[in-house]
């Protein structure tokens, strides 16, 4: 009886040997891999049925099992066929350093599916803190729900994206560590404010780019994008509240520096768009 390659043959010797399509299955590759490594000896089929089609015995599909190891693991195939032929002890040798780099790929790949579970859970989350810690970091006014409302009101942008991706990949230690910047420039932004640092001013321009920049350790941030950001300590009633228990003044200093610098670097506020 013919058959096509990948059906079994009721022959006397099928019941020993598969097809090509049987074995391409069986190790994980396809039919033209297999042809492929048969036409340039890696791995030769032992035997053919009266059609003329590969047949597979056992000690060629383990072969084909070795190869495959060889190649996930970044084998050539020329240091493969090598290794193959290569004496016992030899071929041991090379399988237990495949072995232990095989080990060290599991290891690298279960440290990325928890860094993939950090991400998922961020982006739902915003911050992969408890509300205790989140209070202790960020301070006695800041609120836990916060974070709940921002991603209901910018979860579907590519700046959350960018947001919770960092935040995935933060420590305690870090959030302090960005906390005390933030804290910091403020302290910088209430003195000039307080000592008469005029908007357009180089002073003020400098400390409108700090502030970009530390807006930038969350997500990327354009001067147009600032523009807005400084927009809303002034429009915008929880932003402006929380800009003026810094100090009475500063969200609509602030403001006015922020727009002043954007003007100096080609940006009109009056267009500003987020980007």
């Amino acid at each position: 009886m013919r058959h096509t390659e990948g059906v079994a043959e009721p022959s006397g010797t099928a019941d020993t040997a598969v097809t090509v399509g049987t074995a391409a299955s069986r190790v994980g590759v396809t039919v033209r891999t297999l042809h492929h490594w048969d036409e340039i000896g890696l791995v030769r089929p032992s035997r053919r049925s009266p059609a003329g089609y590969r047949l597979y015995a056992a000690s060629d599909l383990a072969h084909l099992h070795r190869v495959v190891v060889h190649r996930e693991l970044g084998v050539s195939l020329e240091e493969t066929a090598r290794l193959l032929e290569a004496p016992a002890e030899e071929a041991a040798d090379a399988l237990l350093r495949q072995s232990d780099r095989l080990r060290e790929r599991i290891t690298r790949l279960e440290g990325l599916a928890d860094a993939l579970d950090r991400m998922a859970e961020a982006r739902e989350s915003g911050l992969l803190l408890s509300a205790e810690d989140q209070v202790a970091i960020f301070g006695e006014r800041w609120n836990p729900d916060w974070s709940e409302q921002a991603r209901r009101k910018w979860g579907h942008t590519a700046q959350w994206a960018q947001y919770t991706e960092r935040a995935a990949q933060r420590t305690t230690e870090d959030w302090h560590r960005i906390t005390a910047g933030v804290e910091a420039l403020n302290a910088e932004l209430i003195e000039a404010m307080r000592a008469g640092v005029e908007p357009g001013s180089e002073r003020a321009d400098a400390l409108a780019e700090q502030h970009r920049a530390s807006i930038g350790v969350y997500f990327h941030c354009t001067h147009s994008m600032q523009v807005l950001i400084g927009r809303t300590y002034v429009e915008d009633p929880a932003f402006r509240a929380n800009q003026e228990a810094l100090a009475p003044g500063l969200a609509r200093w602030l403001h006015e520096v922020i727009d002043a610098n954007a003007r100096r670097r080609g940006v009109d506020p009056a267009t500003a768009t987020w980007e």
